[in-house]
């Protein structure tokens, strides 16, 4: 995985820099095995809202109430993936693998 300036800088700069370490790891772990590669921008784009989950989650902070039928069309691999990630950081809505699992939607689109 490159990481673009941008995406180092996210992560130097977080309040849960550990934390956000792991969570990439995880999250690369779980892509490889449908072989879902990111660009570098798709992975600095995850990395800001996987910090921002990060947050929510410590702040016990809930995103926006979503309509799931909305993702009607996200596979169930990506689906699958999001809720893995939601689960492993914790208290967070279920809302949040909606709208995490476009992440990997894109990215097996590419």
């Amino acid at each position: 995985m490159e990481l673009s300036v941008d995406a180092k800088k996210i992560i130097a700069e977080s309040q849960q820099r550990k934390a956000l370490e792991e969570l990439i790891d995880f999250v690369e772990e779980q892509l490889k095995t449908p072989a879902i590669e990111l660009s570098e921008l798709q992975w600095t784009v995850l990395i800001n809202h996987l910090n921002e989950m990060l947050k929510r989650s410590e702040n016990h902070e809930a995103i926006q109430e979503v309509d799931a039928s909305m993702f009607n069309e996200v596979s169930e691999e990506s689906l699958m993936i999001a809720k893995k990630v939601v689960d492993f950081i914790g208290q967070l809505p279920i809302d949040e693998m909606y709208v995490l699992s476009i992440h990997f939607e894109a990215a097996k689109n590419n």
